[in-house]
């Protein structure tokens, strides 16, 4: 009898990654359930617990507990934590722990490095999360630095930590605070709204941790030389120039018109900055016209750039999307940019993740208004909200049951892991046949 061989079973990358971030979940609600993390010293129940550090990790920032009137500081730094390890990426603060340690890299560990932070190739990996550690840190101790001067005149000793936290909260695109009171909670930034200080750092922040770690290091490498960029690189940069001139120059004209002219302007670019990933908010958000909530809706899907901090669809699919309709409608056969072409399978991923954005954006919506009998156009917000990972509410979150929440929490999960992660992660293993069926023309449009 012939003896049967038995393979031995090994998790891919994606595996790897979307695991990886939902233990770091299930780890960061058991924390937040046990006593010492609330300020009453009371078990937080699980659902609650679960939610927080969902959006926590995923760096979305919806709650249903005001972060800082409802937890203590043990909550606090717990939800700091986990908001550092999901902005970073679950795999990268692993390897950094084995860089630290002297532990030496494997080739399972390089290529899943990769594909968590969307390397081109493994080689020099473990120099580029050398350089994401070290300007990660960096950024945020300058940001933390900046903000100090405001949030110490205004909490004595406790700006200290005010500033940390909003600092690493802003840089991971988390969109976290804690401000609130019990008297007045989930306030956000509001109360900073004509403080250009606070204003441009976050801002700042936000936009330098949502345009990705390969730009910092394109930046950094070649400097101001723009054409010795990546198109990747140019791209990012190029979109999140105009997701963040448009929108300011739509808010001022459009909206905002109870605001001086300075404070306009200032709200506007805020909003802008901070729709597309950071989920703060300096103006309330609920008294905004429809039209404005259905632009923000568009900038939430969108999100971030590959390899960031930031959750969404991504800059450079919606880029690749518009660049492909453009060169249909000259009948170009090839879509491109900056003198070069872009591959037929990129094109393919690119729809394949806006469809599957789209699709969760408008079921978890429809499946919210059914639920909880309140109008489409809010939830469709806090869904988007959610699977773009940004963390903006119109006030419906800390209302909702507990199925609405745990769609969210679905939502912010699916947003945050990425949808390619999550597709190869569950269609890796299954057989791919090279066969090619017959041709058949079909009419589109």
């Amino acid at each position: 009898m012939p003896e049967k061989s038995y393979k031995k079973k090994h998790l891919t990358s994606f595996q790897l990654i979307i695991l990886g971030f939902a233990g770091v979940i299930l780890l960061g609600s058991i924390l937040l359930m046990l006593p010492f993390s609330s300020v009453d010293r009371i078990p937080t129940p699980f659902h609650e617990a679960l939610f927080t550090a969902t959006s926590a990790v995923c760096v979305t920032g919806l709650v249903v507990k005001d972060t800082g009137s409802y937890w203590s500081l043990a909550g606090q730094t717990i939800i700091l934590i986990l908001i550092q390890i999901g902005g970073l990426g679950v795999v990268t603060v692993a390897a950094s722990v084995s860089l630290l340690s002297g532990k030496k890299i494997s080739l399972m560990q390089r290529s899943t490095m990769q594909d968590a932070i969307s390397a081109p190739k493994v080689g020099g990996i473990v120099r580029l999360t050398r350089f994401i550690l070290k300007g990660t840190f960096l950024i945020e101790a300058a940001g933390a630095v900046l903000l100090l001067p405001v949030f110490l005149w205004d909490y004595k000793g406790k700006g200290i930590w005010l500033s940390v936290f909003h600092s690493i909260s802003a840089f991971c695109n988390a969109g976290f605070d804690i401000l609130g009171t019990s008297a007045n909670p989930f306030p956000s930034l509001t109360g900073y709204s004509a403080n250009v200080l606070v204003n441009v750092v976050i801002m700042l922040l936000i936009i330098i941790g949502g345009i990705g770690f390969l730009t910092w290091d394109d930046i950094y490498t070649n400097k101001l030389k723009f054409k010795r960029y990546r198109m990747q690189s140019k791209i990012i940069l190029v979109t999140t120039a105009c997701l963040i001139l448009i929108p300011i120059i739509f808010f001022f004209t459009c909206d905002l018109k109870n605001l001086s002219a300075g404070n306009r302007l200032l709200a506007a670019a805020f909003q802008s900055v901070t729709t597309r990933t950071a989920g703060f908010n300096t103006i309330d958000i609920s008294k905004m016209s429809e039209a404005s909530k259905a632009v923000m809706i568009l900038l939430m899907l969108i999100g971030g750039s590959p390899g960031s901090t930031a959750g969404g669809m991504k800059t450079t699919t919606f880029t690749v999307l518009l660049l492909n309709a453009i060169a249909t409608f000259r009948s170009q056969e090839n879509a491109g940019a900056f003198g070069r072409r872009l591959e037929y399978h990129v094109i393919k991923n690119a729809a394949t993740i806006a469809m599957l954005y789209f699709t969760l954006f408008f079921c978890g919506g429809l499946a919210i208004s059914v639920y909880e009998e309140l109008p489409l156009l809010d939830c469709l917000y806090e869904a988007a909200s959610a699977v773009g990972t940004v963390g903006l509410t119109l006030g419906i979150t800390p209302k909702l049951h507990m199925f609405s929440q745990i769609v969210l929490i679905i939502l912010m999960y699916l947003g945050r892991v990425g949808g390619l992660t999550l597709i190869y992660a569950v269609l890796s293993r299954r057989n791919r046949g090279n066969a090619k069926l017959p041709l058949e023309k079909i009419t589109v449009g």
